[in-house]
């Protein structure tokens, strides 16, 4: 079954259609040279004409899709999109802007693989109109989490992100996707963190499980190894493999994807839903289902979660939210985030949130990422 193509919407803070986009508008041409690749002393701030309620930087990189991004200021993030070390700031009136620091190429199309990057092309505003109509716990979320966008990243690399997410917190992840990041070529420091382009399945497949295992990545090691292994021997190359899940259905797009070493259900859900352009997938784990059986499917609050389940939550957001329900449960899980509930009135927290409870010991909390 051939996969719907990819919707798209009129650009954020945009007119409608029928006018011209911003993707298209004219090119820039101071272009940055930098052949060393390194970082410039000067920045360049360029407004992107996205507004905050289109994507606001802290609810949408350091939620949990991706571990690559640094906060590098008050409201300010950097990153690597392919090639090109990017910084994104909020400007006064809320607005996006970039700064390129390393570029060889024209800032017009280093801009149109930013927007690439960040999925311009869907309108999150109509999309939260359209949840909010939908779900009364949706609409009373929005209005405080508004700006919280699905990023659109390299297969390659959201899927080795996410074999290291297994069963792992939130330190250790970083941890380890900055070492995987370290093989890549360096491309500069800002504020004292430095950063690569990712590597590439060949240098990848340099690094032995003995390396990585003396690296901190435990079990996970054998399975980047033979995930690596597994793609670099895919017909065409692993790279042009993963990028053709993009146009299969999701259930086809999930199956490929656990014939991969170390690749679970849930972690086939977050390579697809981050980087696959499969906009309703659900990655389900314990906050999700806490989620599920308190708003969708109260039923089965109490229940264990079971591979069987998993479907049925999975069907319970889509049947909710339709063909974006992966972009509604990204909301919905920011929402039980700790680090964001100062966010939201204590009105909306989880009734089990609000009773009050006996004190307990301290324990190191290890996020479900």
């Amino acid at each position: 079954m051939k996969k719907r193509s990819r919707p798209i919407s009129h650009p954020p803070s945009t007119p409608p259609p029928s006018s011209s986009p911003p993707l298209k508008s004219k090119p820039i041409s101071n272009s940055i040279k930098n052949p060393k690749r390194t970082l410039l002393t000067s920045l360049n701030w360029v407004p992107l004409n996205i507004s905050k309620s289109e994507l606001f930087l802290p609810l949408t990189f350091p939620t949990g899709q991706t571990f690559r991004w640094k906060q590098t200021g008050p409201l300010q993030f950097t990153g690597v999109v392919g090639s090109h070390l990017v910084s994104l700031k909020h400007l006064d009136n809320g607005d996006i802007a970039a700064c390129f620091h390393t570029s060889k190429d024209d800032l017009f199309d280093v801009k149109l693989i930013l927007f690439d990057f960040l999925n311009v092309g869907i309108c999150l505003s109509e999309l939260w109109e359209v949840f909010s109509g939908s779900d009364s716990r949706f609409a009373q979320l929005a209005p405080y989490l508004g700006g919280a966008r699905v990023l659109r990243q390299d297969p390659l690399e959201c899927l080795v992100q996410f074999i290291c997410s297994s069963n792992n917190n939130i330190k250790r992840i970083t941890q380890m996707v900055d070492f995987v990041s370290s093989l890549g070529v360096y491309l500069g420091t800002v504020e004292g963190f430095r950063f690569y382009e990712f590597p590439s399945l060949d240098r990848l497949s340099d690094v032995s499980e003995q390396e990585l295992r003396v690296a901190g990545f435990g079990y996970r090691a054998k399975y980047i190894t033979r995930t690596v292994d597994a793609l670099r021997a895919k017909p065409g190359g692993g790279v042009e493999w993963l990028a053709s899940l993009r146009d299969l259905d999701l259930q086809m797009a999930i199956d490929a994807l656990t014939t991969l070493p170390g690749v679970g259900p849930k972690v086939a859900a977050c390579v697809a839903l981050f980087s696959l352009d499969q906009h309703h997938a659900i990655p389900v784990d314990t906050h999700v289902w806490q989620i599920a059986t308190t708003h969708l499917i109260p039923e089965l609050a109490g229940t264990r979660l079971t591979p069987k389940l998993y479907g049925r939550v999975a069907e319970a957001f889509v049947g909710k939210y339709g063909k974006y329900a992966g972009w509604a449960q990204t909301l919905l899980f920011i929402a039980e985030l700790p680090s964001q509930k100062a966010l939201l009135p204590s009105i909306l927290w989880t009734t089990a949130e609000k009773k009050p409870s006996k004190p307990k010991r301290s324990k190191k909390n290890v996020e479900d990422i």
